[in-house]
């Protein structure tokens, strides 16, 4: 099963692609910290250093300004995120986040889905305050 997230960004995709992929600006609506140019093939270490997490992930693909997919998770949460982009014209772009890998027999599947779309959504509400606003304030701004 998969759980889908579109949102619309007011921004060519080249921004948008590098706002994802380099290091110093995905700091800047997203993880606190990346370790490297998300390129396919690498294995990317994230930090979120205010809920002391960090993590690896798998870049799968990249297609510059079109694609990234790539793995987290481990075992039966390991999941499969592929991140489009849309470039509707020359000034504005949909994302579309894909993530796939819950399992139809999970019994918390409803509240994982949830939780998920949740964080998608507001992830893709910091890129988008980020990219056309230059607001760097939301990122981790979430409580649980």
């Amino acid at each position: 099963m998969n759980n889908l997230t579109k949102m619309k960004i007011e921004k060519p995709a080249h921004e948008v692609f590098e706002a994802f992929v380099d290091p110093a600006k995905i700091k800047q609506f997203w993880f606190s910290s990346s370790s490297a140019r998300w390129e396919q093939g690498k294995t990317v270490t994230l930090s979120y250093e205010e809920y002391h997490a960090q993590f690896d992930i798998e870049v799968a693909e990249v297609e510059p300004n079109h694609r990234i997919a790539f793995y987290w998770g481990e075992g039966e949460e390991r999941h499969l995120v592929t991140i489009t982009l849309e470039e509707s014209d020359h000034a504005s772009t949909i994302i579309v986040v894909n993530e796939e890998g819950f399992r139809d027999d999970d019994e918390d599947l409803l509240p994982k889905l949830i939780d998920n779309k949740e964080g998608w959504v507001y992830m893709l509400t910091c890129l988008k305050a980020y990219v056309e606003f230059g607001i760097t304030t939301l990122r981790a701004g979430l409580v649980k």
